[in-house]
């Protein structure tokens, strides 16, 4: 089998070790556990949640053991990483609610049932039953402020202004590797590489509560961006979620499919369990033959079935390969509605109306002349089916769901009409 750290160090998914030494001696001597943390800001993780997710699944697939820590209890304070201002507490029920979402994606990326199955924690176990008191004199204690203001997290946020809520945020996910140390022989934290001073805080409080023998570590996953630059994980339309009804499957399919050729080789090296040998060979056809895509469209369909499994795979193809044909009539009209969300739309009343005076008054065609041309050319069609009688009536029975149309002219040009 392929060196675990070696893959992850050719993948470009080693930032910052704290032992690598020790981190290689250990996983060359037995199988541990290891873990993660994710809190629940919203019910759902977007792609740049999950790089973090995918590696601790790497060690998985090695026979190591994953601890999956959803912050039942960080998560109602909020980590001061990475940002400029405090975030916007949530209710418990809110919390909880997130917790549960979370759980779901977590279950479609990890194997939960194997010998080395993984396990899911929630913080809220431990920290919710600790009163103040407790903290502060077993924990603390531990750490000095001094060391705390050197944290970057911490330290950039000095200026604007800092809760002592956040400011305590790195004490409390010390706790839970700790926590985790102690209780389930938790070894080490992986995290993205904003939680470097988060995870070192969990080495020094397990130091600081545990004999001089004892051995923890933690890796840090670089920053994910584009060749460009810019952030990585947006669309036109926003964050990218793994939750379906937030970012469709298709759309899900359609942000990996429209990757640059620049980049497509770097994610499917951090974002796919395909082996060294098979990207290498895709990185040849982006090199050779880029106007085939093949590299784009296997990190597409190997994320997406990832992610919403294999028959929403199979839809997000099915809705690509109509629109590129034009024969929409393949498509349901819940899959059309779902293609075509953000083309252009216009809402109209559900009145009949000729086919010349429903092109006109949709923007579909500048004038009644350039309507009639564009029927008797063969120009326009409505949900897939080419209109070329001028004296047509659109009707009820061209209404999808009796709620929308899409109509076509020329090739590229689709508009959605929304009937109100």
């Amino acid at each position: 089998m392929v060196n675990l750290l070696d893959d992850l160090a050719w993948r470009g998914l080693l930032y910052q070790q704290t032992d690598a030494e020790g981190m290689e001696q250990l996983l060359n001597k037995e199988k541990i556990s290891l873990y993660c943390g994710v809190d629940p800001t919203a019910d759902s993780m977007h792609i740049g949640h999950i790089v973090p997710l995918l590696t601790l699944r790497r060690f998985q697939m090695h026979g190591h053991k994953p601890i999956l820590l959803v912050g039942g209890a960080t998560g109602m304070i909020g980590d001061p990483s990475g940002r400029s201002e405090e975030r916007q507490l949530q209710t418990t029920e809110q919390i909880d609610l997130n917790v549960q979402g979370i759980k779901k994606q977590m279950e479609q990326i990890f194997d939960f049932q194997s010998e080395n199955g993984a396990q899911m924690v929630n913080n809220r176990d431990w920290i919710g039953s600790m009163n103040v008191i407790e903290f502060l004199r077993d924990f603390g204690k531990l750490i000095n402020i001094n060391y705390m203001l050197g944290k970057d997290s911490i330290a950039s946020r000095l200026d604007t202004g800092l809760s002592f809520t956040e400011f305590a945020y790195t004490l409390i996910q010390g706790i839970d590797f700790n926590h985790l140390y102690d209780h389930f022989g938790c070894r080490v934290q992986v995290g993205g590489s904003d939680q470097w001073g988060n995870i070192t805080t969990g080495l020094e409080v397990i130091r600081k509560t545990h004999d001089d023998n004892t051995k923890a570590y933690g890796i840090t996953i670089p920053l994910v961006t584009k060749a460009d630059g810019t952030k990585f994980g947006k669309s036109a339309s926003g964050s990218i979620w793994l939750d379906a009804k937030k970012t469709s499957p298709y759309e899900f399919y359609q942000f990996w499919i429209n990757t640059a050729d620049s980049d497509v080789i770097k994610y499917l090296k951090i974002f796919t369990f395909l082996e060294r040998v098979e990207i290498e060979a895709l990185e040849v056809t982006v090199e050779n033959e880029p106007h085939l895509r093949k590299a784009q469209i296997t990190l597409a369909e190997e994320m997406t079935r990832l992610i919403h499994g294999q028959d929403a795979l199979d839809q997000a193809i099915r809705i690509s390969q109509a629109l590129f044909s034009g024969d929409l009539k393949a498509l349901t009209a819940e899959e059309m509605k779902d293609a075509f969300k953000d083309v252009p739309s216009v809402e109209m009343s559900k009145e009949d109306k000729s086919i010349v005076d429903f092109i006109v008054e949709a923007a579909v065609s500048p004038s009644k002349r350039q309507a009639r041309e564009d029927v008797t050319n063969g120009a326009i069609s409505i949900n897939g089916e080419k209109i070329t009688d001028v004296a047509y009536v659109v009707g009820g029975e061209d209404r999808l769901e009796d709620e929308f149309m899409i109509m076509r002219r020329g090739k590229k040009n689709y508009k959605m009409i929304k009937f109100v």
